[in-house]
C-alpha cells in the first residue's frame, strides 16, 4: 500500500494531504509506504506501479463546504478534473491519474481523497473545517489499511 500525500503546507488548506500523510505515518502502520509530493503530475505517476494499491489525499475546490471529505475510486471512470485545481501546477493529481489511465499505468487500485478547501493563499495553518477534515480523512483511510485494501 502507498499511501501520497499530496500539497504544500506553506499555502494554508493546500497542506490538508501532508498533514493526513503525518497522521497515518504516527501510526507506524506495517506494509504501508508514505510518500509526500508537491502534486506535480509526471512525478505522481513515477510513485506506483501495476500492482500497487494507491491512496492519495489532496485539497480540492469543488464549491462544497469547507472540510466536506470526497472518495474517489479512479479505477470506476472518468476523474473529476475541475474539483482539483488547487495545486499550482497545472498538470496535478487529476490530470496524472488521466494520463496515468490513457498510457495504461495505473496501480492495480487508486483511491483519491479530497479535502474542500477554504483558503490556499500563502501562510501555513489549516481551516478549522479543513483542520477537522484531516482528522476524519486519516481515520477513514486507516479503516482502509486494516480492511485489506482501498478498493
Amino acid at each position: 500500500m502507498i499511501l501520497i500525500g499530496v500539497g504544500n503546507p506553506f499555502r494554508k488548506d493546500d497542506g490538508a494531504g501532508p498533514a493526513v500523510a503525518a497522521l497515518v505515518r504516527a501510526k507506524s502502520v506495517p506494509g504501508v509506504r508514505i510518500l509526500v509530493r508537491t502534486g506535480e503530475g509526471a512525478d505522481l505517476i513515477e510513485c506506483w506501479g501495476p500492482g500497487d494499491d494507491v491512496i492519495i489525499v489532496d485539497a480540492m475546490r469543488s464549491g462544497g463546504e469547507a472540510g466536506t471529505i470526497l472518495r474517489i475510486d479512479a479505477k470506476e471512470g472518468a476523474f473529476p478534473v475541475e474539483h482539483f485545481k488547487v495545486s499550482s501546477h497545472s498538470f496535478g493529481v487529476a490530470e496524472a491519474v488521466e494520463v496515468a489511465r490513457a498510457l495504461e499505468r495505473l496501480p492495480r487500485s487508486l483511491v483519491v481523497y479530497g479535502i474542500e478547501a477554504a483558503e490556499t493563499g500563502d501562510g501555513e495553518g489549516l481551516s478549522g473545517n479543513v483542520d477537522r477534515a484531516v482528522e476524519d480523512c486519516a481515520g477513514r483511510i486507516l479503516g482502509e489499511i486494516s480492511r485489506g485494501g482501498s478498493a
